[in-house]
């Protein structure tokens, strides 16, 4: 690797201030968030599965605070996560929905000189496994896992010293990370559609009735449901989860059981194990308990309680997970109904009723809707479509992520040469 050097992430830093980390809390907490306006980047917006920016579940600020924040604002520049789940890293990718971003105070912004080295041969650097290690082996913190200016500025970096070849590898990343992105955007839209067409029927009530017409335009019969205190349709009804849902709490086998070298049943502790639509295997156990099915819906029960992901394999499942599946074939509903009740718990923690955990009587007891069985069966035939689409998506965007980790190495180390 004579053509090749190494160095240290400082060295490749821009003039003036290119490394900083995020404004002081009190210049940026809740009561300056928004419903629009300029977007802040906050630890739940980078991941470790190399999607570069997580382009949703924002908050904002208003144009005149983050022109207040500019010293802050992200342009091409690297983010990292300085506190909580350490060693994320993110990028703003090509065609973001947004012009200016700015980042909380939990994050690190680094600014490249672009004379030096190729933007995107630096992220497919830095979010590799093995700086995911290198910045976990820096953490700083006792209690909350953290990192500084000084773990940023010090990461090793080994680069071509031809630009030219940097971006060359470069390019190969970005081309599989747009791909990866596309799949995400497509999930997305796929997801949104569900969820409006399920706010259509059980929500709004216009469902197709028998005669194509929306039901409660139409002048269907509604009736009011003491349990629920609301209208509902005529022959609808309230229930539990435990009435529409098979329920499996998860246990979590014995610490001994547990190893990474893929003996046993693959295993998922809690939500750190999700991805975007399914969990990351990580850890195996020889001693499964209790077990979830391909296709179940997996619900984390400790904080952040009511995160979900789709298992895409046979699994074990520990203690932070609740696995489910619709008791009468109705999965596309039963899916809508627990992101609507992830909304409902997301809305108490932001008014200041922290769910640390859900135990079993209370999951099984959450009241839901139940609708007639017709409308149940048009809206899934919609929904299982789509959910076997995101499905294909997502195991698509994970062979990608396989390859880019495969090719990495194999590029970097001088074993693999770019045409």
């Amino acid at each position: 690797m004579a053509d090749w050097i190494k160095v240290n992430l400082g060295e490749l830093a821009a003039e003036g201030r290119s490394v900083i980390s995020g404004p002081f809390g009190s210049d940026i907490g809740t009561q300056f968030f928004k419903s629009e306006g300029v977007p802040v980047i906050r630890g739940n917006n980078l991941t470790k599965d190399h999607r570069r920016l997580v382009d949703d579940g924002f908050v904002f600020v208003t144009e005149d605070k983050a022109d207040d924040l500019d010293a802050y604002a992200v342009e091409d520049d690297l983010i990292f996560t300085a506190a909580g789940t350490i060693g994320q890293v993110g990028l703003i990718p090509e065609g973001s929905r947004f012009e200016k971003y700015v980042i909380s105070n939990k994050q690190i912004r680094f600014r490249a000189d672009l004379s030096k080295v190729d933007l995107d041969y630096l992220y497919a650097w830095l979010s590799s496994p093995w700086i995911f290690r290198a910045i976990e082996n820096r953490d700083t913190g006792s209690t909350v896992p953290l990192i500084n200016l000084s773990v940023v500025r010090s990461l090793p970096v080994s680069l071509p010293k031809s630009g030219a070849e940097q971006r060359k590898i470069g390019r190969i990343f970005r081309a599989i990370d747009a791909k990866i992105e596309l799949n995400n955007r497509i999930n997305a839209e796929l997801e949104a559609l569900a969820k409006m067409i399920y706010d259509y029927w059980f929500v709004q009530f216009d469902f197709p009735d028998a005669h194509g017409r929306p039901y409660k335009s139409s002048g269907g019969a509604m009736v009011w449901n003491d349990t629920l205190k609301r209208e509902i349709p005529a022959g609808w009804e309230a229930g539990v989860l435990s009435d529409i849902a098979k329920i499996t709490m998860g246990q979590s086998p014995a610490g001994d059981s547990y190893n990474e070298e893929g003996r046993g049943a693959v295993f998922f502790q809690g939500s750190t194990d999700f991805g975007a639509r399914s969990p990351n295997v990580r850890m195996y156990t020889t001693s499964p308990g209790r077990m979830a099915w391909e296709g179940d819906i997996l619900v984390s029960v400790r904080a952040p309680v009511g995160t979900l992901n789709i298992a895409d394999r046979t699994c074990c499942i520990g203690r932070g997970l609740a696995a489910l599946h619709s008791k009468n074939g109705f999965d596309g509903y039963l899916h809508r109904v627990l992101a609507d009740l992830k909304q409902i718990f997301d809305r108490r923690s932001s008014e200041g009723t922290t769910f640390g955990s859900i135990n079993k009587d209370d999951l099984f007891g959450l009241r839901v809707l139940i609708p007639d069985v017709h409308a149940l069966r048009a809206y899934e035939r919609m929904a299982c479509n789509w959910i076997r689409m995101a499905a294909l998506r997502d195991k698509e965007s994970r062979e990608f992520t396989q390859l880019r980790d495969w090719l990495l190495p194999l590029l970097m180390n001088g074993q693999v040469r770019v045409a």
